[in-house]
């Protein structure tokens, strides 16, 4: 009999926080979020392609349910920030970014379901700006094209409590920009096509 209490109380607790993403639900998600690029880029003046690092910032989401199945979702975060690099001349630019992405999604399970695993696909268009050369390339101007393209995420809510989920998702973008540099006659064509990992909690209204 007692052996049996840890599994009936587990079973209350997941039937008294079932999660509730039904069609009209509006809900919020914040947490950390790392963006960890995937970069190429053409060769830079023979000294290599562009190396560019991770960084974590904060990320939120907002999302509304059009049915207990399918929702759409915006994605919005702190500026990212990154030190880019080649082989050859080490530390050159620092480059902050915003990328902001629509996504629709389709939710497994049922709408009263404890853990809802979704996917999503949608559009991702990334704005650089504060770009600061340094190192080899300090003083000249460094400028980055925005980027439009698709992206995609895996993600999984978790509920815990009344209105409240824990969240993980992994999205994927596709983010291709040209790189212009000060007495440069050409720009480099870059990919950075990231991969972004987000740990989040969030609230159902």
């Amino acid at each position: 009999m007692k052996a049996l209490l840890p599994v009936a109380l587990v079973s209350a607790l997941c039937s008294s926080v079932a999660l509730a993403h039904n069609a009209g639900d509006i809900f919020v998600r914040g947490g950390l979020a790392t963006v960890m690029p995937n970069e190429s880029s053409d060769n830079v003046s023979g000294t290599g392609e562009f190396e560019v690092d991770n960084n974590t910032q904060i990320g939120l989401t907002l999302s509304y349910m059009l049915t207990d199945q399918f929702g759409v979702e915006l994605l919005a975060a702190t500026p990212f920030t990154h030190t880019v690099s080649t082989k050859g001349l080490g530390d050159i630019a620092e480059v902050s970014h915003l990328p902001p992405s629509v996504m629709a999604q389709y939710y497994f399970g049922q709408a009263n379901s404890q853990v809802r695993p979704y996917v999503g696909a949608g559009l991702n268009y990334t704005v650089f700006f504060d770009e600061k050369s340094e190192g080899k390339l300090a003083g000249k101007d460094v400028d980055l094209d925005n980027s439009f393209g698709l992206a995609a995420q895996v993600g999984v809510d978790v509920n815990f409590a009344e209105n409240w989920f824990a969240n993980a998702s992994l999205w994927y973008m596709d983010i291709n920009t040209d790189v212009h540099v000060e007495g440069e006659s050409q720009s480099f064509n870059t990919d950075l096509d990231p991969i972004t990992f987000m740990a989040s909690v969030g609230y159902t209204f």
